[in-house]
């Protein structure tokens, strides 16, 4: 089978570590199901694997691309939970399991034709959803959603500053907090994706930086240094900033007089867990809310695929075809 495959880490040139090349079919261990993969989607933890942020060396060659949908070996659409991990040594939450590992850290991942996993990690993919649309959940929407309603518990009327307004996560986290009924504000630095999270419900979206119009119950954070003043200045007394990503920097300064003064709440998260990316699919058909995605492009050409991710190109996901 054709598979995309990091072979080698570059800071400065991440591309030149990733390859297409043959691999053969994976057979499942105990436990485990194959799954022939219909669609994929690119995420940054595929260019930091390839970049080697956070992921050692030795763990290479591994074929890369963590979101799946596709057919299990009776036939059946699913959707590939991508957090492999055990929920009992989480308290209950496979995120929090020590020993966790998302789809292509360990294991090898989904831009392929047939990838294995273990078989509690298959959802069953609901009719109402394309293989396209399926395949930009298990990773970015999923995270969204536990952002916004497990750890800062977004409800109807909630002020929700999401930041970056291109990317995948944030993408998700707007059409998710509009369609919960939360007050919705986006940034970002480029007009025309500032465009489309007005498209998508957001009440405002503004250039990086510029004050909003009222201060916000919750900010959905992912870029990190370039937006983390904004996001506390941004943030009401006694407010949460949900943080899961830093594509800008991961070491801003931390302006702890103001988070310790305003008793403003800092939250990690990171992933989701199995429940809850059923339950956003439940969500998801309730609300008519569907997944924003910029193009799809063949396996062949994933290389132009990273590149637009590089240069900043993409509106929501990009979905690869193997």
């Amino acid at each position: 089978m054709l598979a995309a495959t990091a072979i080698s880490q570059s800071a400065t040139d991440p591309l030149s570590g990733l390859v297409l090349r043959d691999a053969p079919v994976p057979e499942p261990a105990p436990g485990w199901s194959r799954v022939r993969v219909v669609a994929s989607s690119l995420n940054m933890h595929d260019l930091w694997t390839l970049r080697g942020v956070g992921h050692p060396p030795e763990r290479l060659p591994i074929v890369l691309g963590c979101d799946a949908a596709g057919y299990d070996e009776d036939g059946n659409e699913v959707i590939v939970h991508p957090v492999l991990g055990d929920p009992d040594a989480g308290r209950g939450d496979e995120t929090l399991d020590p020993g966790r590992a998302l789809l292509s850290e360990r294991h090898d991942g989904a831009f392929a034709e047939y990838l294995t996993v273990p078989t509690r990690n298959l959802v069953p993919k609901p009719a109402w959803l394309s293989f396209d649309e399926a395949a930009c959940l298990p990773v970015a929407w999923s995270t969204a959603y536990r952002m916004l309603f497990t750890q800062a518990r977004v409800t109807a009327g909630d002020r929700v500053l999401v930041q970056g307004a291109g990317g995948g996560v944030a993408s998700a986290a707007i059409r998710l907090a509009v369609a919960a009924g939360a007050v919705v504000y986006a940034t970002s630095r480029s007009g025309a994706k500032r465009a489309e999270a007005l498209s998508w419900g957001a009440r405002a979206a503004l250039g990086t930086g510029e004050r909003l119009p009222e201060r916000v119950d919750v900010v959905i954070e992912t870029v990190g240094e370039a937006t983390w003043p904004h996001s506390l200045k941004a943030l009401r007394p006694g407010g949460t900033v949900v943080i899961a990503g830093a594509t800008s920097g991961t070491n801003p300064p931390a302006d702890l007089g103001r988070i310790f003064y305003l008793q403003q709440r800092i939250l990690g998260s990171t992933g989701a867990t199995r429940s809850e990316l059923v339950a956003m699919l439940r969500m998801m058909e309730a609300t008519g809310t569907r997944p924003v995605i910029d193009r799809a492009l063949p396996l062949a050409d994933i290389h132009q695929g990273f590149q637009l991710m590089i240069d900043g190109e993409l509106t929501g996901k990009l979905v690869i075809h193997p």
